[in-house]
């Protein structure tokens, strides 16, 4: 029997397991405006209709990789019919995640804040 506290888990995990399936569905691509990736997460709709595809970039350009991705988005989610057994594979939209880049400069921030202070509390200093 199917209640409503079961579907955000059927969610959670289809959109995990779209999350691995991509994952080696991208090390396919052929494109070189695609780097070096990881997928930081899925976001699928509650119809399945649409799923929005977070990554980070180790290597390359951000925009770029966006762009190839998204274009390769038909391909992949080709592939994803051939993997998944759901009624609807939702179509896919590529974001660069800037959370990574955002953590640096905030420990860059930190840093540079601490060394400030270190500055501050050292003795003989008016």
């Amino acid at each position: 029997m199917r209640t409503k506290r079961n579907l955000p888990n059927r969610s959670f995990r289809v959109a995990d397991q779209i999350q691995r399936d991509l994952s080696e569905l991208i090390r396919e691509l052929k494109d070189p405006r695609i780097g070096l990736l990881t997928l930081s997460g899925v976001q699928v709709t509650p119809d399945y209709a649409h799923a929005t595809v977070h990554f980070s970039l180790l290597v390359g350009d951000p925009a770029a990789c966006e762009e190839g991705l998204n274009e390769a988005a038909g391909f992949l989610r080709n592939g994803l019919f051939k993997r998944l057994s759901i009624h609807t594979v939702p179509t896919l939209k590529f974001r660069f995640d800037r959370t990574t880049e955002r953590a640096a400069d905030m420990n860059a921030l930190i840093a540079q804040a601490n060394a400030s202070r270190a500055l501050d509390d050292e003795p003989g200093q008016p």
